[in-house]
């Protein structure tokens, strides 16, 4: 078994790829590897595209390095292997981004990623820090995690999803604020997993198990 965190310069993947290799150890979920190559994604069994940043920056990055975005939608829509997009790589599942500029996303998940606007002046954006999650539904990678468990955010826009099926998390942020994105193989975390602690973690061994 291989999962593949991808690396198009959208962050230091280091924290992540320590905390997926630790769980993989720990649930016999195989190799994790960082990689930029189309190669390593098209043999992978497991996928997971993080982003920190810009989306249309984070977009931009990642369409520019040749046959890479392609080798992701083959093995997540054509192969229908796991998928997890963490940040802004969960923003770009949806069909647009409308920060800075508009700019089309994967339309993995339909909806528009859109500026967070809290209605308590005193709350700042970005939204950065520990907020507690709150569950819509249930999910094989939330085994184990409650409402109330914590995560940890960073970012200035949410995803603002079309169908509620396809929403299994948000958080209170003077409003709601999406959290977990999910499609069939695919599941989107707007949180960092790998900076959250047990429950992070937790989410993170049971993508490294689950079978669609």
């Amino acid at each position: 078994m291989l999962t593949v965190l991808i690396d198009y310069d959208s962050g230091n993947l280091h924290s992540a790829e320590k905390a997926f290799q630790r769980m993989a150890a720990e649930v016999g979920g195989g190799e994790v590897i960082v990689t930029d190559r189309p190669d390593d994604v098209a043999r992978a069994d497991r996928i997971v595209l993080p982003g920190d940043g810009a989306f249309p920056a984070c977009r931009e990055a990642l369409m520019a390095r040749d046959g890479l975005f392609e080798a992701i939608r083959e093995g997540a829509v054509e192969r229908a292997k796991p998928f997890m997009g963490i940040c802004v790589g969960m923003q770009m599942m949806a069909t647009v981004g409308r920060e800075y500029r508009d700019t089309d996303g994967f339309g993995w998940v339909a909806g528009e990623v859109v500026k967070i606007t809290p209605s308590d002046a005193s709350l700042k954006v970005p939204h950065m820090g520990w907020n507690n999650l709150v569950l819509e539904a249930q999910h094989p990678v939330l085994e184990g995690v409650e409402t109330g468990d914590h995560a940890y955010f960073v970012h200035s826009y949410h995803m603002v999803v079309e169908q509620s099926s396809s929403r299994l998390a948000h958080v209170d942020y003077g409003g709601d604020v999406t959290a977990i994105v999910a499609t069939q193989n695919m599941i989107g975390l707007q949180f960092h997993p790998e900076k959250s602690q047990e429950a992070g973690l937790r989410m993170i061994a049971n993508f490294l198990t689950w079978k669609p």
